[in-house]
């Protein structure tokens, strides 16, 4: 790749709309130099794009290793008035959890991640929380879980935002772990060193950033979630900073009980929560917290697919976009890798509650879609600590080329190519993904799609699980 590449898109979607016969400079870092709208392809010196091209998406929330889990959760639980429940869920993916090793957790997260880029995500954050062996003594490399999934997001081709958890305890007062949390507690000085050592590897790598993941109130002390942040922010004071929150009925009761307040209420009144911030899920949210996290500037992390699978409600997306809110997707569980259907079912799920349609338009005339694509890359860019989200010079040459002989986008264009593809595509309309100024897609193919899943493919049959 020189120094001065140049890709020739004839439809492209630009930060202030679409554009004409665009011509995108890109240097040898993956960054866009030069945008000119109304230009003369040049076959000697540009790529012809083959379809219209819009930015890639950031996806905000992932937990890479339960990839090779997705699909094993789905048997009812046995015994006599005995339910299903995210609680049950989470036994079966701590049990799992006890399996992955270094080498594995690579594997899986390579295929998980080259899932993703076929998918349009060009860029993710990733939660991670297994830091240490089975039987939670810490490795010799205490980063060592870290590095393997930046080695496999390299290998995808895929930006990462790496966020090392604070996983103090097994719950409220004190709780001690189980066997499969074991490997997931660390106090702040053991977090901040694998922070330390990522950040001292990868500094300076427009790839990769690093911030840290506080992972929720029931899991973490007020005293040791403010040491982690003081560090982080010793290093980085813009590093981005990923909390869940919400999720569960039962997040809320056992917070009211242990804390006498409501868990986004804890963190709103304890933390300076701003535009660092990502709350995720955020589920079960009253009137004036929903109010109070639109107006912190802080991203909403939306994971409809995984909120679905794992029963724990609807996030209030119309009053939240209504007062200022910034949303932004992920695919957290990875029950599903598809963008389009996370925006899909943020929309559907709405429509639900209220039997009307197009609720997420900006207004009158409004293209859903775009509304909800264009906010989704907005709030992941915001939180990924990375220039992302748009095709603007000085951000990451990330983008899209869709198919326009694909069923559902033949004839259309502008807004409505957009609105096709999430609310009528079943397939894929993705023919073509770059990132960092590198084609990792090519004919609706990963460039290393064949050997990733080869290797996924051993460690799964190899997996006593």
């Amino acid at each position: 790749m020189s120094i001065n590449t140049k890709v020739f898109g004839e439809n492209v979607w630009l930060a202030d709309g679409w554009a004409r016969d665009v011509a995108i400079g890109m240097n040898a870092e993956g960054e866009i130099t030069s945008i000119e709208v109304g230009a003369t392809h040049d076959p000697v010196t540009m790529i012809r794009l083959p379809g219209p091209v819009i930015a890639g998406m950031p996806n905000l929330h992932s937990h890479a290793h339960q990839r090779a889990m997705a699909g094993l959760s789905e048997l009812r639980a046995s015994g006599a008035g005995a339910e299903d429940s995210f609680w049950t869920w989470r036994d079966v993916m701590h049990r799992f959890a006890e399996v992955v090793t270094p080498e594995i957790l690579e594997v899986v997260a390579a295929q998980l991640y080259t899932e993703m880029v076929k998918a349009g995500y060009t860029s993710v954050c990733e939660f991670h929380y297994m830091h240490h062996g089975k039987d939670g003594v810490p490795y010799d490399d205490p980063a060592e879980m870290s590095m393997a999934l930046i080695r496999a997001a390299v290998r995808a081709g895929i930006g990462i935002t790496l966020l090392p958890v604070l996983y103090e305890t097994g719950g409220y007062a004190g709780k001690q772990p189980n066997p499969g949390q074991r490997r997931f507690i660390s106090t702040p000085d053991q977090l901040l060193r694998i922070i330390e050592a990522v950040h001292t590897v990868h500094n300076g790598d427009p790839q990769v950033a690093v911030g840290v993941a506080p992972h929720s109130p029931r899991q973490v002390t007020k005293q040791g979630m403010q040491a982690t942040l003081d560090g982080l922010t010793a290093m980085n004071p813009a590093a981005p900073i990923h909390i869940h929150v919400a999720e569960q009925e039962k997040d809320i009761s056992e917070s009211l009980e242990q804390t006498g307040l409501r868990p986004v209420e804890w963190v709103l009144e304890n933390f300076d929560i701003g535009p660092r911030w990502c709350m995720v899920h955020a589920t079960h949210l009253t009137d004036g917290e929903t109010l109070q996290m639109a107006q912190s500037g802080a991203v909403a992390g939306l994971c409809p697919t995984t909120e679905a699978n794992l029963g724990d409600g609807l996030f209030p997306l119309m009053p939240y976009l209504d007062a200022g809110g910034r949303i932004g997707i992920g695919s957290d569980s990875h029950i599903s890798v598809n963008m389009i259907e996370e925006l899909r079912w943020l929309e559907y799920g709405q429509r639900l509650i209220k039997r009307r349609r197009n609720l997420a338009s900006a207004g009158p005339g409004g293209s859903t879609g775009v509304r909800l694509y264009r906010d989704a890359l907005l709030g992941g860019a915001q939180v990924s600590g990375r220039r992302l989200g748009a095709i603007a010079e000085g951000c990451r040459a990330d983008f899209i080329v869709l198919d326009p002989e694909h069923p559902n986008l033949v004839g259309k264009t502008g807004d409505r190519l957009i609105d096709s593809m999430i609310f009528g595509a079943n397939a894929s309309p993705i023919q073509e993904v770059w990132i960092g100024g590198k084609r990792q897609v090519a004919a609706a193919r990963h460039i290393r799609e064949d050997d990733t899943l080869a290797a996924f493919s051993g460690v799964i049959r190899k997996l006593e699980i």
